[in-house]
């Protein structure tokens, strides 16, 4: 069972070995194993995946790309209640994400000196969907929606292969991307499938950027492929999935637990944590994760999981507070009779569930925010994924004469100051064609 931590009999070490993360085991084997992967990709193309696909998924055979055949047999076995989750789901995403629509601004910064702001979609965009144990139609939504609001022009899919047919992927994820409008699939996964989007095989055209979750490989390529200049950039970095639930003692115990565990299934390096002012709660809450965890199909993991995660004890809720902008968590639940009033101190979330009414699931799902986050602390610094990830932003400017005349005699003396006559001498020059013309 996990510790339980008192924060104020705790040194700064000690505070911040209690707020550690799992570690990540074996990153310059990793490494070296994606490393391999890539590079036989990159050499052998679409010989490379299909290999990759026997040793990894046990295929025979690989066509690589869906039919449309293999499709629409796939859908017709999608239950209807699933269907209409599904389409439920795709309605608030695209409402939310909509109105995220951005616009051009256009500012005249002095007279005549006019300067642009635009946003233009970008053109080819890679979508890692994972499949196995738990294939993700959610994630297909919230990757999916935003780059068809934002008119990608071409939108790639891959997900793992099921087994023993190429072609057994799921229905709902495939349903998913029909409502999504993404047509080009590939049935690849792991290392490998991040390569061909990177870097392109005879298939496979590449992309320019990647999205999506994936195992520890499947992130390693993406850091990998993304540090290359003949690469893809990527959504964000990543590591093991968390929640932090901040509950005083108002909470229901019950509800707590089953939060905390929601994400503790996920996988046995997710990490979760209880941060209260309430002993009786954390007692409470400590009861109700044994009660549900031995239901749970998953138990195994989320026991796993539960090894290094935390039970924090605080002096009051000012406290709760410190110790969350502190952990940083990708996903922060609050449980507290002042919700509204705590919610404008965090600052360092990802994304943030209020009241005993909202579960992290909601957001996950059908509330309509996109569940792909930064983890590892990294949420700090890096967004949630929204519709401004699928844009490329640029600037525009234009100068008259009378512009010219009005900033350039500042760009020549600023670039003087610099040492950049080069620069000061384009600008000399239009100057002297403006005098001589009067």
């Amino acid at each position: 069972m996990s510790r339980v931590f008192d924060w104020s009999q705790l040194s700064a070490t000690e505070q911040q070995a209690a707020l550690a993360r799992p570690e990540l085991a074996d990153s310059a084997v990793l490494g070296e194993q994606v490393r391999a992967i890539i590079n036989t990709v990159r050499q052998q193309g679409d010989a490379a995946l299909v290999a990759f696909s026997k040793q990894f998924d046990g295929l025979t055979a690989n066509p690589l790309r869906l039919s449309v055949q293999t499709k629409m047999a796939q859908l017709n076995k999608l239950l209807p209640e699933r269907k209409a989750a599904i389409e439920l789901a795709y309605d608030n995403i695209r409402k939310f994400h909509a109105a995220q629509l951005p616009r051009d601004i256009e500012v005249e910064t002095s007279a005549g000196v006019m300067c642009q702001l635009k946003s233009r979609a970008i053109a080819a965009v890679g979508l890692y969907i994972p499949g196995g144990s738990a294939p993700l139609p959610s994630t297909v939504l919230m990757l999916g929606v935003p780059a068809q609001l934002a008119g990608c022009e071409r939108i790639v899919l891959v997900t793992p292969p099921g087994k023993p047919e190429a072609g057994d992927i799921a229905a709902e994820i495939l349903y998913a991307a029909e409502l999504c409008g993404i047509n080009e699939i590939y049935t690849i996964g792991g290392a490998q499938a991040i390569a061909a989007l990177a870097y392109g095989t005879q298939t496979i055209a590449k992309v320019d950027k990647i999205f999506g979750p994936g195992n520890r490989y499947v992130t390693e390529a993406k850091q990998q492929v993304s540090q290359d200049a003949k690469g893809a950039q990527i959504d964000m970095p990543a590591g093991p999935s968390e929640v932090l639930v901040l509950a005083d003692n108002s909470a229901n115990p019950a509800f707590v637990a089953a939060d905390l565990l929601s994400q503790a299934e996920h996988g046995p390096d997710s990490q979760v944590i209880l941060v209260s002012d309430s002993a009786a709660l954390i007692d409470a809450v400590q009861a109700e994760v044994v009660s549900q965890l031995a239901r749970l199909p998953r138990k195994d993991i989320a026991s796993a999981a539960l090894s290094h995660s935390r039970y924090i004890l605080t002096a009051d809720l000012a406290q709760a507070v410190a110790v969350t902008n502190a952990y940083a968590p990708e996903h922060l639940i609050v449980q507290t009779a002042v919700d509204d009033e705590l919610t404008e101190q965090f600052n360092s979330a990802a994304s943030i569930f209020v009241g005993k009414w909202t579960p992290e699931s909601a957001g996950d799902y059908a509330s309509g925010t996109n569940h792909v986050l930064p983890t590892y602390g990294y949420s700090k610094t890096v967004s949630s994924l929204s519709l401004a990830d699928f844009y490329r932003r640029f600037t525009v400017q234009k100068l008259t004469a009378q512009g010219m005349r009005n900033i350039g005699p500042a760009i020549v003396t600023l670039a003087e100051a610099e040492s950049l006559d080069a620069h000061a001498n384009a600008v000399r020059l239009r100057l002297a064609e403006l005098n001589n013309s009067n």
